[in-house]
């Protein structure tokens, strides 16, 4: 019996897999030491300077980073994904190779 499984497929759909799991791994370390850090900045915050509140500035800003990154670990906006990212290789590579035969 013949076996119809293409292995240089699997092995691209693992290591998509892999990637997508550390990605995702990454985003929920990110998550975990934002929310530890901004804890402990509020309580310094507070236990220092309560009249003068200064700990909303890094959980705003690094919030929006968490929040950005998630989007992108997640996918929710999958107009800048893989697809795009391989459309935009290709048309780079044409372009190159164009201006390359345009001088020789």
């Amino acid at each position: 019996m013949e076996n119809n499984y293409n292995y240089n497929d699997e092995e691209d759909k693992y290591f998509l897999a892999k990637k997508k799991v550390e990605n995702i791994k990454g985003f929920y370390g990110n998550l975990t030491v934002f929310i530890a850090v901004n804890i402990v900045l509020i309580f310094i915050n507070l236990s220092t300077s309560p009249d003068h509140l200064w700990f909303y500035w890094p959980l705003m800003w690094w919030g929006l980073g968490v929040v950005f990154h998630g989007l992108k670990v997640f996918e929710v906006f999958p107009g800048f994904g893989k697809e795009w990212e391989e459309r935009k290789i290709k048309e780079l590579m044409e372009k190159e190779k164009e201006n390359k035969n345009k001088w020789q």
